[in-house]
């Protein structure tokens, strides 16, 4: 990725020339790169980020003032939003595979969110993961990991769906787009504050997809 300097800065260039190239725009910069169609733009790995990036876009609304607050700094630092600094400092600690936090720095700490025997119920092509949230103490959401077989991996590619649990409440995770085969799913739950539960041996979920 080459960034622009000169004339394209002020035409503010977006899209894609002779299937060629392409001018866009990051975090207020404008840039121009190479124009390049993933080969596989669902792989394991790409998937682990994009929910992870989802999570992060759809929760900052919901972050309070204080919260918010502290991403000031290093917005200012980097010349970017708060909420571009957030996602990134949050998305820098995933691949790292810790978890993200809704203020800076992340203290690691806070209570996990109580919850009752989750279930896992396979259909045509999907299966839907359920967790009755009983309390919400200081939790924030949950990290699921997919596997074909009953083995737990705790690696970042394993990971599928990261879900928000912001009231105590049936919670729930849909899993789509499913080949028929019987699908084992764990789960870590993850706090405001960016701990990570280590606690995964809750007992794997089993799912039978057609």
């Amino acid at each position: 990725m080459v960034k622009v300097y000169g004339p394209l800065m002020g035409l503010d260039a977006s899209g894609s020339l002779a299937s060629a190239i392409t001018f866009s725009k990051c975090k207020g910069r404008n840039y121009v790169r190479q124009r390049v169609i993933p080969a596989n733009p669902k792989s394991v790995l790409q998937v682990a980020v994009r929910v992870m990036m989802k999570f992060l876009a759809q929760n900052w609304a919901s972050m309070t003032a204080p919260e918010k607050a502290t991403w000031e700094e290093l917005a200012n630092n980097a010349t970017i939003s708060t909420f571009n600094a957030m996602v990134s400092a949050g998305m820098t600690r995933w691949r790292q595979m810790k978890a993200p936090a809704a203020a800076t720095p992340a203290a690691e700490t806070g209570s996990y969110q109580a919850s009752g025997a989750a279930t896992a119920v396979g259909g045509y092509r999907q299966a839907v993961v359920s967790f009755p949230i009983a309390a919400v103490n200081d939790g924030w959401g949950i990290a699921i990991e997919r596997n074909t077989v009953d083995v737990y991996r705790g690696t970042l590619d394993a990971v599928v769906g990261v879900i928000a649990t912001p009231a105590a409440a049936m919670q729930t995770f849909t899993d789509t787009g499913l080949i028929p085969n019987t699908y084992y799913y764990y789960w870590r739950r993850f706090t405001r504050k960016g701990a990570l539960d280590a606690n995964f041996a809750q007992g794997s979920l089993s799912a039978v997809v057609t």
